[in-house]
């Protein structure tokens, strides 16, 4: 596909992943995102250098569906109420954000179907777009949602662990979680883990708006 209709379509996805990120936190009273000028849309201030421009490059070179991330929004977990199952929730955000954009891509691609109110090349365009839309964001989802930190699923388990249990959890995977993640993706045993659940909800997402 394109890269001028990929990289477009997974910057803004994971921009707006980031971004939820620090507002849901700003929501429940932590402002050090808006504060230090990371509340924004500006994809510039959340390049990351092995989430934004490594990651994608090596999946395009083993030419795999492209994603990655964001350099994460900073949340003071201490400005929060409950902190441990705040910042679950904090973490909740993004993923859902991409869910949220993936449900809004299949309603655009089914609107333009609809309407046949395009030439056929901007249509092919705007479906080659859309598709990617979907899938992107439901990848982005799934693959945030593994429980394993640093990605958010890492955090939301935190949230619903004992305290003991969740201190040892953080513990290991803080130190090496990264290493991991970035192990997963290189073997390609990512794909065993991520490709059916995001292929079961991209199945229903066509169902559901009948595409």
């Amino acid at each position: 596909m394109d890269l001028f209709v990929i990289l477009p379509v997974l910057f803004f996805s994971i921009v707006l992943h980031e971004f939820a990120h620090g507002y849901a936190a700003y929501k429940m009273g932590d402002d050090t995102a808006y504060l230090l000028g990371r509340l924004t849309l500006n994809p510039l201030k959340h390049i990351d250098l092995k989430g934004t421009i490594l990651v994608p490059a090596v999946c395009y070179f083993f030419g795999v569906p492209m994603f990655g991330w964001a350099k994460p929004v900073p949340v003071n977990a201490l400005r929060l109420p409950n902190p441990r199952k705040s910042m679950g929730k904090v973490a909740l955000a993004g993923p859902t954000t991409n869910l949220v954009l993936a449900v809004l891509c299949a309603l655009a691609l089914k609107l333009i179907l609809m309407s046949g109110a395009f030439s056929e090349q901007a249509t092919a365009k705007a479906i080659a777009f859309l598709v990617y839309g979907i899938q992107i964001n439901v990848l982005l989802a799934v693959f945030n949602l593994m429980p394993i930190s640093p990605l958010d699923g890492g955090h939301i388990v935190e949230a619903l662990l004992p305290e003991k249990a969740a201190y040892a959890y953080a513990t290991f995977f803080n130190r090496y979680g990264t290493f991991v993640v970035l192990g997963l993706i290189l073997t390609g045993l990512f794909r065993y883990l991520l490709y059916p659940p995001m292929y079961l909800i991209v199945s229903l997402l066509i169902e559901f708006f009948g595409l």
